[in-house]
């Protein structure tokens, strides 16, 4: 898949993911690619920086350690708008490229114990009414509140179409076993 920067004639930027290149002359040719703000078809290519993954950028990566400022990050927004996660300046940066790979994947998993921790800790586990729910609040018909559970990936893209924020919780290796 490539992913490219679109701009239409207004001009308004935005994303649009396919197959080849063929695939996107192909499309717009046909009138399928659109603005998602104004509808129009004259859509052409935007400046791209290319994504090229190195092994030598992956070990110079710098993984998060969470501070106890941060506050958990709402699993479905309130009807009130979104709420977004603490800003960067409250996480702390903790260089790890010196570290063996086996001791950074245990912080990196610790990381994220503690990230879904604080994400339900405050919220209630509405299970698989997760969507339903999620829709209630946002349309002011359920109390505002922090909820977390269970959804389909397709059921998830959808509240995202509707503008009803929504999170995925970590997905830890102990929660396989």
């Amino acid at each position: 898949m490539i992913k490219y920067t679109l701009v239409c004639d207004a001009p308004h930027r935005f994303e649009g993911w396919f197959r080849n290149s063929e695939d996107f002359d192909m499309q717009c040719g046909r009138g399928l690619v659109t603005c998602p703000v104004c509808n129009s078809t004259d859509v052409k290519k935007g400046l791209m920086t290319p994504a090229i993954s190195t092994s030598r950028k992956k070990d110079a990566m710098v993984v998060p350690e969470l501070t106890e400022t941060a506050p958990p990050p709402p699993t479905a927004a309130p009807a009130s708008g979104p709420q977004v996660p603490a800003p960067a300046s409250e996480v702390k940066p903790q260089a790890s490229a010196l570290m063996p790979n086996d001791v950074r994947q245990k912080e990196i998993v610790e990381a994220l114990r503690l990230v879904r921790a604080k994400m339900t800790e405050n919220s209630e586990n509405v299970g698989s009414s997760f969507a339903s729910e999620a829709r209630k609040i946002h349309y002011g018909e359920a109390e505002e509140r922090n909820i977390y559970g269970e959804t389909s990936p397709k059921e998830a893209m959808d509240l995202i179409d509707e503008g009803i924020s929504v999170l995925p919780l970590p997905e830890l290796p102990d929660d396989k076993n």
